[in-house]
């Protein structure tokens, strides 16, 4: 059901009905006990009043005023004269019995309640034996009457109840919707806000139902403010880095055309091909940073280590070689199996490695190594300063040791997938030389 209000209104009626069959229920049983233990007692008190008559030898007048008086036929009113009272010898014969009694003794036992069936009918009986006049009294009362009897009680206040059930049903639905106004109103109010307004809602006045709700909706408000202006600053970096090569290609192309001289022409077209691989370095970081963005922290599953590191310095291994320098890849990476993301693991190794070869000398080894939460890559390059460690991570971030053709943004790339992952990225000196960029990984890796 999507409407909250009527499935509020079907949980108050469902609660409402049910605790009403139960208060049914109960005055039922109470009621029927209490008139079980009054009509017992007027069995008694009847039966000994026809005993007392006995004793004091009137009963031919106790067989007659029992007739007219207590027992009238039940078909003109079914409460009046619904006693029956029989008189019966102690040798079995029937001495006298009220007009409408059975013809059937009543009851078998000697003193006492029993219940006995007559023609269809449970009987309730109180029986006083008297061994002095030797006559036994029995005085019975229908139970089909005494149920009735509950019944009509029962039913007479039920028929009031019953008949207030509509009214209450529009109270109940009035005071949820009611209570559900102060949704309505700020879901009102957000649906006649305009897509740029983020700020705040105030919390002030709300229902305490509805804090935690506005309290989300604030965070979320936030968090959406917070990455529209990382994508503002992303392309007013973007543009810029896009801007200087682009302007210096241009440059470099006027010059090439318009000089005679062959070694300034050749000059020319080495700034051109080095801005071109800069501005191609830009593009594949920029398309990378957003693949890293876009790419979801779900799809996880056990992926070979030593296979994804062997991918990513597939990548680079010819830029590599062309300095002279060599890989060292961890022998103990084979068979370390981790649990994670195939993408955003492959795209945070390529980085760190194309990373790490763009800074290694000639001559020099990029290692990677296991570690105990996930993998390390090392050069042997100049390295980073510890001011610049921790602004490493920032987007466009060129430190003084810049290369080139960099772009700054292949640490902010590995650190976004990082954090996807529920790991990080630790940069730290390497010694002699060098930079160790360090991938812990929220799985820990096992061989």
């Amino acid at each position: 059901m999507r409407s909250m209000r009527a499935r509020l209104f079907l949980i108050l009626i469902a609660a409402t009905g049910l605790v009403w069959l139960s208060a049914t229920a109960w005055v039922y049983l109470s009621t029927r006990a209490e008139v079980e233990h009054v009509l017992d007692a007027r069995l008694m008190e009847a039966a000994r009043m026809v005993s007392s008559l006995i004793d004091s030898q009137e009963i031919d007048t106790a067989v007659a005023s029992l007739d007219p008086g207590i027992m009238p036929d039940v078909r003109h009113n079914p409460y009046e004269r619904q006693l029956s009272c029989q008189i019966w010898s102690l040798t079995g014969t029937l001495i006298g019995k009220s007009d409408g009694a059975p013809a059937e003794r009543l009851s078998d036992h000697a003193d006492g309640f029993a219940e006995r069936r007559i023609n269809g009918s449970t009987w309730r009986v109180y029986a006083i034996r008297d061994e002095k006049r030797g006559v036994q009294v029995l005085v019975g009362d229908n139970l089909d009457i005494r149920a009735r009897l509950v019944r009509d009680m029962v039913k007479g206040l039920a028929l009031p109840m019953t008949l207030i059930l509509p009214s209450l049903a529009g109270l109940l639905w009035f005071g949820v919707g009611r209570g559900l106004k102060p949704l309505s109103q700020l879901a009102a109010g957000l649906e006649h806000r305009d897509a740029d307004d983020l700020h705040a809602l105030p919390q002030a006045g709300t229902a305490s139902e509805i804090r935690p709700v506005v309290a989300a909706l604030n965070g979320l408000f936030g968090r959406v403010a917070e990455a529209r202006e990382r994508e503002r600053d992303f392309l007013s970096y973007a543009a810029h880095e896009l801007r200087t090569p682009l302007s210096g290609l241009k440059t470099q192309a006027e010059i090439a055309l318009r000089t005679d001289r062959a070694e300034t022409r050749m000059l020319a077209l080495t700034q051109i091909v080095t801005a071109v691989e800069r501005t191609a370095q830009l593009v594949r970081q920029l398309l990378a940073m957003a693949e890293a963005e876009a790419a979801p922290a779900a799809g996880l599953r056990p992926l070979d280590l030593a296979s994804v590191a062997k991918e990513a310095v597939c990548g680079q291994e010819a830029r590599l070689r062309a300095k002279g320098g060599t890989f060292f890849v961890d022998p103990s990476l084979a068979g370390v199996s981790v649990f994670s993301n195939e993408t955003l693991l492959g795209l945070a190794l390529r980085n760190l490695v194309e990373n790490a070869v763009s800074h290694s000398p000639p001559g020099g080894t990029v290692n990677l190594v296991r570690t105990e939460g996930g993998i390390a890559v090392e050069d042997e390059g100049p390295g980073m300063p510890d001011a610049e460690i921790a602004r490493a991570t920032s987007r466009f971030f060129r430190g003084s040791n810049r290369t080139p053709v960099g772009s700054g943004l292949g640490l902010a790339i590995v650190e976004v997938c990082a954090e996807k992952l529920g790991g990080r990225l630790t940069l730290s000196r390497r010694r002699p030389a060098g930079l160790r960029a360090e991938l812990h990984l929220a799985a820990s890796a096992n061989s």
